[in-house]
């Protein structure tokens, strides 16, 4: 079993909170809008690191991570990008991916919004951690954590705090 972090907007910031949620954490997944390139070199210190590229990130976080990845933790496939869209509402690239890959689970980002849910057509569980940044419209910072055994996911916490 490993404990997973999960977080996306960032913007430039990477919060003292958002460090200590992730502190126990085996991999940290950010699903783009970074901001800069500090923060995943912060943020790859401190435990195995997934990340891609959102709209607002530059040429350095471009160069060095992709648009999507597909990768597994324990037994379970997961899909990251950053624009997605949500269940059952996926983009037209997302939806390719999905259809492609399979994945147990399936992260993005982009709206700001936390949802989790289960996606009953295509049979996984679907993340947007929100927003972890202190920039963008939304009122709340928020990121997730939760461990991952074989293909399970359990004990789900959020982070919630007022901006």
């Amino acid at each position: 079993m490993v404990k997973v972090g999960v977080l996306s907007d960032t913007h430039g910031v990477l919060l003292e909170s958002v460090e200590r949620f992730f502190e126990k954490c085996d991999y940290i997944i950010h699903a783009g809008d970074v901001g800069n390139i500090e923060i995943l070199d912060a943020l790859s210190k401190k435990a195995k690191l997934f990340a891609v590229y959102g709209n607002i990130d530059g040429t350095e976080v471009r160069s060095q991570y992709p648009e999507h990845q597909s990768f597994m933790i324990e037994d379970a496939l997961i899909l990251l990008m950053h624009i997605g869209g949500y269940p059952p509402k996926y983009n037209a690239n997302s939806k390719l991916l999905i259809e492609k890959y399979k994945p147990d689970l399936f992260i993005t980002g982009h709206s700001h919004i936390l949802r989790v849910m289960y996606e009953k057509k295509y049979q996984h569980l679907y993340i947007n951690p929100g927003a972890a940044g202190k920039f963008g419209f939304h009122t709340k910072i928020t990121a997730v954590r939760f461990d991952i055994q074989g293909k399970r996911f359990e004990n789900l916490e959020v982070l919630d705090i007022v901006k």
